[in-house]
């Protein structure tokens, strides 16, 4: 599950670095290049949510083969893809596989070890989740300087391959089928809230000439949709008597603190990977490759630190090390808003690698602890709520921070006299920057005065007895 899961994920962002040259190689815009990256988060949103009534009504083989066949086909066909067309299907077909995966391996986790350990194995699975989007691009710049674009499929296939051959040779089914009662409505709603308030973000934070701005129409509808949907489809899960998405989960007040935090972390972090990388690209002019190599170091070291953090979360729980990992991103995120062309490279990659630290301080224990605080029953529901959440968080964050930065850029550039001059559209771009990084700040001192409300779940002793036994 782990290796699948990586394979999956590096793919989520393994195209962005080759979006530029397939503009060029497909013969389409910019406009419509975006779709292969917002088409496969637009399927995320839309199947994560629908993935807690899929665990439930198929076994964990069933699942896991119906993923990585969906995986396969989609790596196959993008592998083989020679216009735009073939190329979006293929995406989807990654997408759906991605999305029936994850909220498996979570849920994969909560069954098979016992609270005292989960801290190591939910640490394994932060391992992926943020190692490999964090890998695709500089491995796929390295891909694209020396083989075709189609080679960063060629080289994924062969280990979605064996993931499915040991798959079907080793794993057992461990989840209880118990086949609620499908509700169609529910499932709409859920489609067309996710659907909408992701592709709505999306639109809104496109980049550069793609952004349709908050004030599109395209834009207000979508989002409007998106919400009502959402504020129907919440009323319709608290009063049905199987809902699709539990939101009695919410009643547990370390599973909703621990959804905060998280959904806080990944907003800072999606922003920060989006602005950091563009302000490399165009305010102190580096190559793609080198402006993924700078993140490099801090996205490896957050990886390897989560089984880490997850080990020191099972021994001394939550409190410390989210605070902790709080205060430093805090003051990382405080330097950053004084970042500008003259700043050293060397400083921006240090404060990364710390910023990273930070994060893997704060997402591993919080989302282990707010997992841990819910009954067996409710480990379908909840996993599908956090992964549903870290979806829209990751367009949500991307989104505010785009539209902040080109807003103080505008802002700033309306200010000067000469708006065309080089040195100027550079000054407004860095004070753009500096307010994205603001917005990031705010974030990370709400999160801080939360952290001071967490405590370790207390879980007794039946309560696990009774998961191992499962």
């Amino acid at each position: 599950m782990l290796l699948s899961g990586f394979i999956g994920l590096f793919s989520e962002t393994a195209l962005n670095v080759a979006l530029t040259p397939l503009m060029g190689i497909l013969e389409v815009g910019p406009t419509t290049i975006q779709w292969l990256t917002t088409g496969y988060l637009l399927v995320l949103g839309i199947l994560v949510p629908v993935s807690g009534m899929l665990l439930q009504w198929f076994t964990t083989r069933q699942l896991f083969t119906a993923s990585l066949l969906f995986s396969i086909a989609g790596t196959l066909v993008a592998a083989l893809a020679g216009s735009f067309e073939i190329l979006m299907v293929a995406r989807v077909l990654q997408a759906v596989g991605t999305a029936l995966l994850l909220p498996l391996m979570f849920n994969t986790i909560l069954v098979i070890f016992p609270v005292e350990k989960r801290g190591s194995a939910m640490g394994l699975i932060g391992l992926v989740i943020m190692f490999a989007p964090a890998s695709g691009p500089s491995i796929s710049g390295l891909i694209l300087a020396n083989l075709s674009w189609n080679w960063i499929f060629w080289i994924s296939l062969p280990f979605f391959i064996i993931s499915i051959i040991c798959g079907l040779l080793f794993l057992p089914n461990i989840s209880q089928v118990t086949k609620p009662k499908i509700d169609v409505f529910s499932i709409v709603l859920s489609t067309l809230g996710f659907g909408g308030i992701v592709y709505g973000f999306s639109s809104a934070g496109g980049h550069g000439e793609t952004g349709g701005g908050w004030s599109s129409p395209i834009v207000i509808v979508t989002m409007a949709i998106g919400i009502l949907s959402l504020v129907i489809f919440s009323i319709r899960q608290l009063k049905v008597k199987e809902p699709m998405m539990d939101l009695r989960a919410f009643k547990y007040p370390m599973f909703t603190l621990g959804l905060i935090l998280i959904f806080i972390c990944m907003m800072m972090m999606l922003s920060s990977m989006l602005i950091l990388p563009m302000y490399l690209q165009q305010g102190l002019a580096v190559t793609a490759l080198t402006a993924g190599l700078v993140l490099l170091p801090g996205s490896l070291l957050n990886g390897f630190l989560s089984p880490v953090m997850g080990r020191l979360f099972d021994k001394f729980g939550p409190k410390w090390l989210v605070t902790i990992g709080l205060i430093v991103v805090s003051v990382v995120l405080f330097l950053y808003t004084g970042i500008k062309p003259a700043t050293p490279l060397g400083m921006i990659i240090t404060l990364h690698i710390f910023m990273m630290i930070g994060i893997s301080m704060i997402m591993m224990p919080a989302q282990t602890n707010g997992l841990n605080q819910l009954p067996p029953r409710f480990y379908p529901h909840g996993t599908a709520i956090m992964n549903t959440l870290q979806q829209v968080s990751g367009a949500i964050g991307t989104a505010v921070a785009v539209s902040i930065l080109s807003a103080g850029q505008t802002r700033f550039l309306s200010n000067v006299a000469d708006a065309e001059n080089p040195e100027n559209i550079l000054a407004g771009f860095t004070y753009g920057v500096q307010h994205a990084f603001i917005f990031a700040l705010v974030l990370s001192l709400i999160g801080l005065v939360i952290s001071f409300f967490i405590k370790r779940v207390k879980v007794d002793g039946a309560h696990s007895h009774q998961g191992s036994m499962h």
